[in-house]
């Protein structure tokens, strides 16, 4: 549904996208990561064909931004960080504006506008008028227009930005629903816990350049590494380093924090032998858990003084 090959823009000689390669298939919840000024939202302008790339190509639906872009415009839903909104406008008002725009007439106008309504749960919101609404009621007003015209792809930037919790967590649940009607989706965020649990696919990009790209399961066990246990005693915690390092199931044990951080050997899976050598020892077991890694760390790894920016940058 989306690919991109060699996809650069420049200005002059700042980067601020380089080389780009994605490719999304249909149904794809993509999550592009990277903070600001990483060139997330450079790459939506082109693929919303608003943003001439300096070289490479885009598809979208198998229309390219060169040669079709009235064709992508009709496939794609662009939602913009920030968008602005008609002060005196009731919220069905608004709706059926751009459903206008969109060249629905008739009765199918109102009928789209009540069903985008109803798919971002605004229904109770309909007769307000636009400026009473919160931001997080705002955020779903601006997917509900995009949605006016069923598009097959959603090119949504930031929409998360600047929401309240139970807002997050709203606009989590409808764009996993929006995937379940089979819509191709990317949708870019610097906060990056918020898309680990519903993306299926993530990119990591930052300086304009794609460092990472694949599953989420994937990237982590790309950073995850040796497994590693963190555990906490009662008693001296350098003391019981001690004793775990003539433990054959210990690679490395280190104390962080009142912690013990134990790298496993290779090719150990049982890890009762390591509790059992501390209480062997006669040091008191407080708490065990393997280290986990998720998308936070993994995008930390990866980006690690991997890229550095140019001084004029």
């Amino acid at each position: 549904m989306i690919e991109t090959i060699d996809l650069t823009k420049k200005y002059g000689d700042f980067s601020a996208l380089e080389s780009l390669d994605l490719r999304l298939a249909q149904g794809d919840l993509f999550g592009f990561i990277g903070p600001n000024g990483a060139g997330k939202t450079t790459t939506i302008r082109i693929l919303s064909t608003l943003l001439a790339p300096t070289w490479g190509e885009a598809y979208v639906c198998g229309h390219s931004i060169y040669t079709h872009p009235r064709e992508i415009r009709r496939a794609i839903g662009y939602m913009p960080d920030i968008f602005g909104v008609y002060d005196d406008m009731r919220v069905i008002e608004y709706l059926e504006f751009f459903a206008a725009a969109y060249r629905i007439a008739g009765p199918a106008r109102r009928q789209v506008a009540e069903r985008s309504l109803e798919l971002v749960d605004l229904v109770a919101k309909r007769d307000e008028l636009v400026t009473s609404l919160s931001r997080g009621m705002t955020q779903r007003l601006g997917l509900a227009r995009v949605l006016l015209h069923d598009p097959q792809v959603l090119l949504l930037d930031e929409p998360a930005s600047g929401l309240d919790p139970r807002a997050r967590i709203e606009m989590r649940n409808l764009l996993k629903r929006l995937q379940g009607m089979g819509k191709t989706i990317l949708v870019s965020s610097h906060i990056l816990p918020e898309l680990a649990d519903i993306c299926n696919r993530v990119g990591i990009i930052e300086y304009g350049r794609l460092l990472a790209c694949g599953n989420v399961q994937d990237l982590l066990a790309q950073v995850r590494g040796r497994p590693t246990l963190r555990i906490q005693v009662a008693g001296s915690p350098a003391a019981a380093a001690r004793s775990l390092e003539r433990c054959p199931e210990v690679a490395a044990v280190t104390v962080r924090d009142g912690e013990l951080v134990v790298a496993i050997a290779d090719g150990v899976v049982d890890r009762s032998p390591i509790a059992a050598r501390l209480v062997a020892d006669g040091h008191g077991l407080v708490s065990l858990r393997e280290q986990e890694v998720n998308l936070e760390t993994a995008f930390l790894e990866l980006t690690r003084g991997s890229l550095a920016r140019p001084a004029d940058g």
